[in-house]
């Protein structure tokens, strides 16, 4: 059935993910093409409504969001849009909002982080290391989730994030709400928030260049050829050939993964990967 409708939506030359509950399609198109994309992408609807039909299913309009991601100048001009957008969207239960602001996101973030309150309540009776663990594994893992889509983004919103961590950190060891936190997090061998989402994107590096999986983050990045120096062994990354004047290109995976990786000392540039010139390991 899945096999079906992916092959029906393929014909339709949209991009798409099937999960079990869920259907998603993507459609890119410049600014002028906004109409004759807006028809294209209501027509392949339409299909998609036929097919289920016939196949003794229902699309669920009243579940079916679109969401219109782009520049601010860019979206202003698309207000009389005939289809009804909306402003955010979860996917994976991570929400995208119109700018990729990710403001939405990180605000209900903090809604869902009231476990610090309940782990000071409760901390008296509790040892540093369930306590430790505790908030590691219900707030820690919130903070890391997708944390990668967090490069780049303006310091107003990362301080958000850090003052979850922050509080988080004071909760663990039991601290006074206003005391310095870099010396506890230190003592708890906890990078910071902009840390955090830096390592993310390491460990995302080295998995594509070491697995070549993912294969859609792999093809983002390529091996610059070795040359004859003294840090030849060493592994790097080309750059895109012309870093782009919108912020929002710069913190793309493809953009931040060779600045990133680039920046480690030598040492750490030597994972096994096969170099697509020679067949080669480095």
């Amino acid at each position: 059935m899945y096999t079906s409708l992916s092959t029906l939506i393929s014909s339709l030359s949209l991009n798409h993910y099937l999960y079990a509950d869920d259907t998603q399609l993507f459609l890119t198109f410049r600014p002028p093409d906004f109409d004759s994309s807006v028809t294209h992408l209501q027509n392949a609807l339409q299909h998609i409504s036929s097919w289920m039909i016939a196949n003794l299913l229902t699309l669920n309009s009243s579940r079916t969001e679109y969401l219109l991601i782009g520049l601010q100048k860019q979206l202003t001009t698309f207000h009389n849009c005939s289809l009804s957008t909306t402003d955010s969207a979860r996917n994976l239960g991570f929400i995208f909002d119109s700018h990729l602001t990710f403001s939405d996101q990180i605000s209900s973030l903090s809604k869902s982080c009231y476990h610090i309150r309940e782990l000071c309540c409760i901390h008296p009776y509790l040892e540093f290391k369930t306590a430790n663990t505790i908030a590691t594994s219900i707030v820690h893992s919130k903070l890391d989730y997708c944390n990668s889509l967090y490069y780049n983004l303006p310091k107003s919103q990362t301080n958000r994030l850090q003052v979850i961590q922050n509080s988080r950190a004071r909760a663990v060891v039991n601290a006074p709400k206003f005391c310095r936190v870099t010396p506890i997090l230190e003592s708890l061998h906890w990078l910071k928030i902009n840390e955090r989402i830096e390592y993310k994107l390491l460990s995302l590096t080295y998995k594509a260049l070491t697995t070549a999986q993912p294969t859609y983050l792999h093809n983002l990045i390529s091996v610059q050829p070795p040359r004859a120096t003294r840090s030849s062994s060493a592994v790097t990354l080309s750059r895109p050939p012309t870093s782009s004047s919108v912020r929002i290109t710069n913190r793309s995976f493809r953009y931040a993964s060779p600045h990133l990786w680039n920046q480690l000392p030598v040492s750490f540039h030597q994972p096994c990967i096969k170099h697509p010139a020679d067949d080669v390991t480095l």
